[in-house]
Formats: C-alpha cells, sequence, structure tokens
C-alpha cells in the first residue's frame, strides 16, 4: 500500500436514498465506480432526518416512515483524483449537493500501516 497522510481533499455527496442512475441506486453506483478507479476509500452514511433544496423533509420518524432517508457518501483522496470524478458527478448526482474540504490525513491503512501523526 502507498503511504496516503498530510492534505488531502474530502468530497462530501448529498443525496437522497431513493436517487438513482444507470438502473441502480446513486451511492452504490458512485461506490463501485470509485473502486474500478483506485480510489483510497468511500463512505455511504443513512442520515435519519434532513431536507434539501426542495425542503421536503425525510425522516424516519414512526408515523412518517420514508423509503427516501438522507445519503451522504465521502470520498478522501488527492485533489487531481478527486477533480478527476467531479464531471461525471455532476451528471450522477441529479438533485443533490456537493461539496470538498480540505483535510489532514493523521492515518490510513491498518494496524501495519504508519501512524502519520508522529505518534508511536
Amino acid at each position: 500500500m502507498t503511504e496516503f497522510g498530510g492534505e488531502q481533499i474530502l468530497l462530501k455527496i448529498y443525496t437522497g436514498e431513493s436517487d438513482q442512475y444507470g438502473g441502480k441506486p446513486v451511492y452504490q453506483w458512485i461506490v463501485e465506480k470509485l473502486k474500478q478507479q483506485k480510489f483510497k476509500g468511500a463512505t455511504v452514511l443513512r442520515g435519519i432526518q434532513g431536507f434539501g433544496a426542495g425542503s421536503h423533509v425525510r425522516s424516519t420518524h414512526i408515523l412518517r416512515l420514508s423509503q427516501d432517508l438522507p445519503i451522504i457518501i465521502e470520498i478522501i483522496d488527492t485533489r487531481e483524483k478527486i477533480d478527476s470524478i467531479i464531471p461525471w458527478l455532476k451528471d450522477v448526482i441529479g438533485k443533490g449537493l456537493i461539496t470538498a474540504e480540505k483535510v489532514h490525513v493523521v492515518k490510513y491503512g491498518g494496524n501495519n500501516e504508519t501512524d502519520l501523526s508522529g505518534n508511536e
């Protein structure tokens, strides 16, 4: 595994659980594409409540059991890798929000990997 630390980019994609692309849920399609392109990793988080530009509240509340809960896909990789996917992400994410921010990677990998924080 190559060393991966220091300043990287965190890309967050906000979408809905029921959003589809290529016959699959958007989050599944994106994660599969990222794996094919050898990204360092991605995490899909399912929200319990939220709303977006359309102001439609999505919730797990028992009386309003939604099948369209908020989804956040988080990707951390180099600026170059993140920049390479922005064009196709804009096509895949019909409704939603994409944000990017700088992050500092302290540790990446399993127990046998180097702790990049300087801690032993």
